[in-house]
């Protein structure tokens, strides 16, 4: 008998064990995320698990959105590049699913979304063709790396690696912490630039907080002035650089490459041996940023369960209905966009 029963604080242990012993799992699969989620955005948290005889057999980080601008959606999860779900069997993830479509049914969502990191498979789904694909428009860059860093930067292709050699030789420096401030400052520049709204500064330190030990901001600077600045998860092997960004000046004196080189060198001495570069639209400039430090793009299969007559959403800037609100977002003073961007951020998701 499978049991699927809602995630409470009183589950949160044993789900992270069991997600601890997946070696699909991801650093998204963590039972914080959809209670965080919950508490910095107002959306609704749906996450299950699956029991047999107590134990814990399976999980789906899921969360319902509702907003005016994107729509009533189920997510697993939003804010986050990987989810989806995680069982021991077929049966489980088909209980999962079945459940997870039960939900989009009652509450008259319009989408399901399952961004899971490797493909799920049809047998785990009822109905496979109800649950369409879409893998053109995100792809993720993982790569290993050593504990050399004469190895690392040799691994770097000649041009590249030729811009980072330039970011050392104008003495920049980093320093590693956790203090949000100044990431969140230099990340609410760097989004206005590209047009984009900003989390509120409260996101970061409930990162921060929840995952302690496991999360980092490095911050780099030029002659004292910080000018980039990155928060990265860590995850068994793995450093995930998840939010970053730079100034004006970082564009100038290479700030953003020599920053992802710092990691890189911190995470290797932290034991990382596999560099997540995260998720990026396929035609971006992130895209070709990825693809010239030898990363080669790894295409996103996420799922889909649609209410009938409903369609895959496409809330991304590269979708020409956004095209006159990134160009007069990126107008705006930090100020206002600082005060504008938490609201409509959390629709983003």
């Amino acid at each position: 008998m499978i049991r699927i029963v809602p995630l409470e604080a009183a589950h949160k242990p044993a789900w992270d064990r069991f997600v601890a012993g997946r070696p699909e799992a991801t650093f998204f699969h963590r039972a914080a995320w959809p209670g965080l989620i919950a508490d910095v955005f107002g959306h609704r948290d749906r996450s299950v698990l699956a029991l047999q005889d107590n134990d814990v057999v399976g999980v789906l980080p899921l969360t319902e959105m509702r907003t005016l601008l994107f729509g009533h959606s189920l997510v697993s999860l939003p804010f986050c590049v990987y989810g989806g779900p995680l069982a021991v069997d077929e049966a489980v993830g088909r209980a999962l699913l079945d459940h997870a479509a039960g939900l989009l049914a009652s509450t008259k969502a319009t989408v399901l979304e399952l961004r899971a990191l490797d493909p799920l498979s049809d047998d785990w789904l009822t109905e496979a063709g109800q649950w369409p694909v879409r893998d053109d428009l995100y792809v993720t860059f993982r790569k290993p790396f050593t504990d050399s860093d004469e190895a690392n930067l040799k691994a770097i292709p000649r041009k590249q690696r030729a811009v980072v050699r330039k970011a050392i030789e104008r003495g920049l420096t980093s320093r590693v912490g956790t203090e949000v401030g100044t990431l969140h400052r230099i990340y609410s520049e760097s989004v206005r630039n590209l047009g984009t709204p900003v989390f509120p500064r409260k996101w970061f330190a409930a990162l921060a907080q929840a995952f302690a030990g496991d999360v980092d901001v490095l911050t780099v600077a030029e002659d004292g002035v910080p000018v980039a600045s990155v928060l990265s998860f860590y995850w068994r092997d793995e450093v995930v650089p998840y939010y970053g960004g730079g100034t004006a000046q970082a564009r100038v004196c290479h700030a953003n490459d020599f920053m992802y080189w710092e990691v890189m060198r911190h995470a290797a001495t932290r034991g990382a041996r596999l560099f997540d570069f995260g998720r990026s639209k396929q035609g971006t400039g992130a895209f070709a940023f990825k693809r010239n430090w030898g990363f080669e793009p790894r295409p996103l299969a996420y799922r889909f369960r649609l209410r009938p007559g409903c369609e895959i959403p496409d809330h991304n800037p590269l979708n020409p209905k956004y095209r006159l609100m990134i160009a007069a977002w990126k107008r705006l003073p930090l100020p206002v966009a600082g005060l504008l961007g938490p609201h409509l951020v959390r629709g983003v998701g």
